[in-house]
């Protein structure tokens, strides 16, 4: 066989990823945010996410098993580090930014915050880790940059795909999460420990009331 029958041989594979890849962490994200009104997001969100947890159960090589590898990678006074830091910086920017949502839900609705915490972390934050971590990393890994380029590359999608909130602070603190969520499933090699930092997350930015930014009713394209 030629080395240019070679090179076409890997090269149709590698495009087809490019193009799937392409289509699911851009212009889907994209699509949703600039033509899909509101009362569609969530129902997008489910299709989004069951496609990808479909791509994912068939990507080659991979097995559900390995979701459970090092998942003890990760210590009690580290994550309690983590929740201090970020419970004063979601105060601190509801105070800076919304004062009237801060602890809005704590103050007023603790049954409902209850509600959110028991459910984000199944609902919200272990789908997304399984898109945006395992998906992103096991599937496409043949076309990422290396080293800390596809750390950046990830961030900048994770963001991306939250764009229908239309609000820098989201994309700033989901640009800082995808930093923090791939270091612990890729540096620790945890997936469980990415679940959990992200449902921590996910649930103090509610608690402290920059859910507000977070809400669909609160929507507001800038066009």
């Amino acid at each position: 066989m030629s080395k240019q029958t070679d090179w076409v041989d890997s090269a149709v594979p590698h495009l087809r990823l490019r193009l799937e890849f392409g289509l699911f962490f851009m212009a889907v994200p994209v699509l949703i945010a600039v033509f899909f009104p509101p009362s569609w997001m969530f129902p997008s969100l489910f299709a989004f996410t069951a496609i990808g947890i479909v791509l994912l159960h068939y990507t080659p090589g991979f097995s559900w098993a390995e979701l459970r590898y090092n998942w003890r990678n990760w210590s009690w006074g580290e994550v309690a580090l983590f929740a201090v830091a970020m419970t004063s910086f979601c105060a601190a920017l509801v105070m800076a930014t919304r004062p009237e949502a801060a602890f809005f839900l704590l103050r007023n609705r603790p049954e409902f915050l209850l509600v959110i915490w028991l459910g984000y972390p199944l609902l919200s934050a272990l789908p997304q880790e399984l898109l945006f971590r395992s998906l992103f990393f096991r599937r496409y890994h043949a076309i990422l940059p290396n080293g800390r380029a596809a750390y950046l590359l990830n961030a900048a999608l994770f963001s991306l795909a939250h764009l229908m909130y239309w609000s820098w602070i989201v994309a700033a603190m989901t640009f800082a999460g995808g930093l923090l969520f791939t270091w612990a499933y890729r540096k620790r090699g945890s997936f469980f420990y990415a679940v959990l930092l992200h449902a921590i997350a996910g649930n103090i930015i509610f608690a402290a009331g920059l859910g507000i930014y977070f809400y669909s009713g609160n929507v507001q394209r800038p066009f």
